[in-house]
């Protein structure tokens, strides 16, 4: 029996990856399309560090493929998933509607379809804070009113989130859904605000800003939410349900800014430009709901997690592998 992590050679799917190593002795299935949204180079070192795991057996595919999910759950007696594989980012989505609903809802289907056939014993989908639209109230109640979602993003994740509990409901697939809030720390996708701008400051160029950086944002290092992740794959009373998984701490963009300023010991050089009509003025995940049913209590607070991304991200340029 194995657990599937799609989109595992990812951000987050390389540290979920390699801490259920840590904690289990199970096999994993890690699967990636490894797609040129940003340098597949990264992913694929990503991929070679968890891959290197006699418990872990790489596969590269695209789940929009006919019959590509449903061999691989048979192939590999697949009984849990975790699905992480997504086009990511709010921008991307708005720019790219068709190849974000294909590979957010599309691939969803697809590889909901195959574990209904499978049997499987648990469904994680990967959801995100952008389910929740501009007139949701704050803090973000999982079981309140969502609203209209503020991005094309975010309604591929609420059609995803619809569509597995659906299958819940009608065919008893064992569906759960966990919202992720900001998720950040070593190896961030690049083209992220907290990643773009340690980058810029580091190297002494000037950053972009989109609005006055009064947003806030609930920012949750990757090592909290992989610790909800685990959980959730073995809890009980969670199928059926839609879970935040943030830190209820939200900052604004501007302390972000000087957050990282401080911990690299440069200054910001900052190039305006007008807000985005897709990003919402503020999250803040409510994490009572995580707290109640998984026992999750983030851990990292975002001074410390800033700090040490900054350090990780100094190594990483000077060792010229970004």
């Amino acid at each position: 029996m194995a657990t599937l992590i799609t989109g595992g050679a990812g951000f987050v799917g390389s540290h979920l990856t390699e801490r259920l190593l840590a904690v289990s002795e199970d096999r994993f299935v890690v699967a990636d399309n490894f797609n040129a949204y940003y340098d597949p180079q990264l992913k694929r070192a990503n991929a070679a560090r968890i891959a290197a795991s006699p418990r872990v057996t790489l596969v590269e595919g695209d789940l929009r493929e006919p019959d590509f999910a449903a061999r691989l759950l048979q192939q590999h007696d697949v009984r849990r998933i975790v699905h992480l594989a997504a086009s990511p980012g709010v921008p991307h989505g708005q720019s790219n509607p068709l190849e974000t609903t294909e590979n957010n809802v599309q691939a969803t289907v697809m590889l909901l379809s195959a574990a209904k056939q499978q049997g499987v014993d648990r469904f994680l989908f990967a959801s995100s804070s952008t389910v929740y639209g501009p007139r949701s109230a704050i803090p973000f109640v999982e079981d309140a009113p969502l609203s209209t979602p503020a991005s094309i993003y975010g309604v591929t994740k609420r059609s995803g989130e619809l569509l597995g509990l659906t299958y819940h409901e009608q065919f008893g697939l064992p569906f759960v859904s966990l919202r992720l809030f900001n998720a950040y720390g070593p190896r961030l996708r690049p083209e992220l605000a907290l990643a773009a701008f340690t980058k810029n400051i580091l190297q002494g160029k000037p950053l972009t800003l989109y609005g006055d950086g009064s947003f806030e944002r609930d920012f949750t290092h990757v090592t909290d939410v992989c610790d909800g992740i685990i959980a959730a794959l073995t809890a009980d009373d969670v199928v059926g349900e839609c879970i935040n998984l943030g830190n209820h701490r939200p900052i604004a963009i501007r302390t972000l800014i000087d957050l990282i300023s401080k911990a690299a010991d440069a200054p910001a050089q900052i190039l305006s430009k007008p807000t985005r009509s897709e990003d919402l003025p503020r999250t803040c995940a409510d994490t009572n709901k995580a707290q109640r049913l998984l026992g999750y209590r983030p851990k990292i607070r975002i001074e410390q997690g800033v700090e040490d991304y900054v350090r990780w991200m100094r190594g990483w340029l000077e060792r010229g592998e970004w």
